[in-house]
């Protein structure tokens, strides 16, 4: 895949042309509604084998080899050009793929109203062909132990004829948030856990869970060592039922960090039990917060290199958004929520506003700003190819096990082909 930046003037009949493909292939790559009205700032992935690189001042053939893992002797054999050739800038050089290791990926998908919409089917359906785990949010834990069940459908059916495995997301949802006073009686009464054990191990085997996975978040911090012992506890339980362990964990940089949200995930305990963790590295620009990327790279990159100081990396699934948000500007503590805009929707209101899309080189994410038929000002911060190939190239670079999306439902075309052709999908095997 090759990304491309529009830039003023280009068309999606200048664009197919410069690459060698086709029109077609481009607009259906993007799942573009409106191929004639490009938005600056807008990155779109071309479907091609390889990619080109265009020649900047400075670049030499030993340079641009070495960026892509070629000798320079190849670079100049693949492109039939002499090895001592110069390189005019502007020059169109043809990289062929690179070797893709293998990699997990998981994404969360949440039935809404206790029922599955068709587009939430049809959106498990379109991307369980890249997925290792696809997991229904969530089991929801009730003070006795006992689980209330998110509504499955097809699910099983669709992880199924994809070889993708089923998640079993448990979680401590008590009236749409997370309670630290059900969290405290779960990680505290050995009756409630031992009746709530019997009820996962159960209902794994049952509906063909192959992983367990523990969302409980907002715990009080005393309660941190309890959580530790249970996670400690139910491995041994699932471990002996033939099932995997994962857990959630918030963005943590340091084993000291304050705050509600992060005090009682120990990194280091669960990094030791766990089979693998998903790292929550969303939410820095969140819909009850100020304006800013969702998952800035730097921070992102904080999160991951402590985490690597208490757990290996095999073990660590980064977390990416699959949206972005729409917020009203001036910014006010409490005050209006951001809209959740998926990537196709924010380019959809760059279009209408006739506004360029930015990016944010420190973040490593697209932006705009817009006016409003009401004369209010917006600020939108979202995911493109760009932002996601920067996740990716941290994945490679780390070494991490894989990726976990927060959440299916929301159009992100370029994702899925960008995932395909920088990794190998791991897959249920028979």
């Amino acid at each position: 895949m090759q990304i491309h930046v529009v830039a003023q003037g280009d068309s999606i009949f200048s664009i197919a042309g410069t690459y060698g493909t086709t029109v077609d292939a481009v607009i259906n790559a993007n799942e573009l509604d409106a191929p004639n009205q490009l938005v600056v700032g807008q990155a779109l992935v071309i479907p091609i084998v390889g990619r080109f690189y265009f020649v900047q001042p400075g670049d030499s053939l030993f340079s641009i080899a070495a960026q892509f893992g070629l000798s320079f002797q190849e670079l100049a054999r693949i492109n039939n050009i002499p090895v001592n050739s110069p390189l005019n800038v502007g020059l169109r050089l043809y990289i062929p793929p690179g070797q893709k290791r293998d990699i997990v990926s998981n994404a969360y998908i949440e039935p809404i109203g206790g029922t599955v919409s068709q587009a939430l089917e049809n959106a498990a359906r379109k991307n369980a062909p890249y997925l290792t785990y696809l997991a229904p949010f969530s089991y929801q834990v009730n003070r006795d132990g006992s689980l209330a069940a998110p509504p499955l459908n097809n699910f099983k059916e669709i992880a199924d004829a994809n070889n993708a495995n089923l998640m079993m997301v448990v979680t401590t949802l008590e009236e749409g948030a997370f309670s630290a006073e059900l969290g405290h009686i779960v990680v505290t009464v050995q009756e409630v856990q031992n009746r709530l054990l019997d009820n996962i191990v159960n209902t794994a085997q049952q509906v063909g869970f192959t992983d367990v996975h523990f969302d409980f978040e907002f715990l009080p911090p005393e309660d941190r060592d309890a959580y530790s012992s249970f996670l400690r506890k139910a491995k041994d339980r699932l471990s002996a039922q033939g099932l995997l362990m994962s857990s959630a964990l918030a963005p943590k940089v340091s084993a000291t960090q304050e705050g509600e949200w992060y005090e009682a995930h120990d990194y280091g305990a669960h990094g030791a039990v766990d089979d693998m963790v998903v790292l929550m590295t969303y939410e820095w620009g969140y819909s009850g917060g100020p304006a800013m990327a969702v998952s800035p790279i730097d921070q992102v990159r904080r999160v991951v290199e402590y985490a690597l100081t208490e757990m290996p990396a095999n073990k660590i699934l980064l977390g990416q958004n699959l949206y972005g948000y729409d917020w009203t500007l001036p910014y006010v503590p409490g005050g209006e929520y951001a809209r959740a805009v998926s990537p196709q929707q924010a380019i959809a209101i760059a279009r209408e506003h006739n506004v360029p899309i930015q990016y944010d080189t420190t973040a490593q994410a697209p932006f705009f700003r817009y006016t409003d038929a009401e004369g209010k000002q917006h600020e939108v911060w979202f995911e493109d190819a760009r932002s996601i190939q920067a996740k990716f190239d941290l994945i490679k670079e780390l070494g991490l096990l894989g990726i976990s999306y927060w959440k299916l439902g929301l159009a992100f075309p370029q994702n899925w082909l960008l995932l395909q052709d920088n990794f190998n999908i791991v897959k249920r095997s028979g």
